[in-house]
């Protein structure tokens, strides 16, 4: 049975002011995904994440969440659709002045009624289900790098979101903090049922989690490519996807 998508970018066009960046990006997301944006450096790949999630317009084109415009809702229709949101930045985000705890509660503080012990059961879980049970009072400058991922995760799962976007999840971590990034996002997303967008170009991490893709290409300013990652290193469309999916390292042997 074909599943419906949760996300559909119709022609969408994205950029800054009067810089198009990238043009008429056309894909879709379906329900349970672990989706790559995936592209060399100065692409657009966060420029799109940015449009998808309302951070800036996008300047034509339309992405659908479920039944709805995105792009073209109003203010308060954009934040309940992202209130069904979370997101990674790179840096994990957290507010440096506040607890692990106190980080993870915000949102459910902001967007729900519950009371101050629901929401503290609810932090434990969330910090439990991340690998950092008992981590609850520490500040974000007395753990590492990796754990504080970790911690902008839970934060991102506090209200329990349909979709968690990733922006560049491995940056900065070294390759076993890395990998055990990758393990989480597969265990969340297997067990919990989270479409998973993930903004990168770690190849290592691409492969090992990505389901479906999307290649952006600066020389077209477009998609170039669309699948799974290892399929796609299988049997590469173009010349740049092969030349980012193996980091050229059979260039020579390809072309004689």
């Amino acid at each position: 049975m074909t599943q419906r998508p949760i996300i559909r970018a119709e022609h969408l066009t994205i950029g800054y002011d009067d810089k198009v960046i990238m043009r008429d990006l056309s894909f879709e997301i379906v329900q349970g995904d672990i989706f790559i944006i995936m592209g060399g450096s100065g692409c657009g790949k966060s420029t799109l994440l940015r449009t998808l999630t309302g951070l800036i317009p996008a300047q034509a084109g339309k992405v659908w969440i479920r039944n709805t415009d995105f792009v073209n809702a109003g203010p308060a229709e954009q934040l309940e659709i992202m209130k069904h949101s979370g997101i990674l930045y790179q840096g994990g985000a957290l507010f440096s002045s506040m607890t692990l705890a106190e980080n993870v509660a915000l949102p459910l503080q902001e967007y729900t009624a519950y009371s101050p012990d629901k929401i503290r059961e609810i932090v434990a879980f969330k910090l439990a289900l991340v690998g950092l049970a008992g981590y609850g009072e520490y500040y974000p400058s007395e753990i590492s790098g990796g754990m504080r991922k970790r911690a902008g995760l839970a934060r991102a799962l506090a209200l329990d979101p349909e979709i968690v976007y990733f922006d560049e999840p491995s940056a900065g971590l070294d390759p076993v903090s890395s990998k055990n990034l990758d393990d989480l996002i597969l265990q969340i997303n297997k067990t919990l049922g989270t479409t998973i967008i993930i903004v990168t170009h770690e190849l290592p991490s691409i492969f090992a989690v990505g389901k479906n893709s999307i290649f952006l290409d600066k020389t077209i300013s477009t998609i170039s490519a669309k699948g799974n990652p290892n399929e796609l290193l299988k049997n590469p469309p173009n010349e740049q996807v092969y030349q980012f999916l193996t980091r050229g390292e059979n260039h020579e042997k390809r072309t004689k």
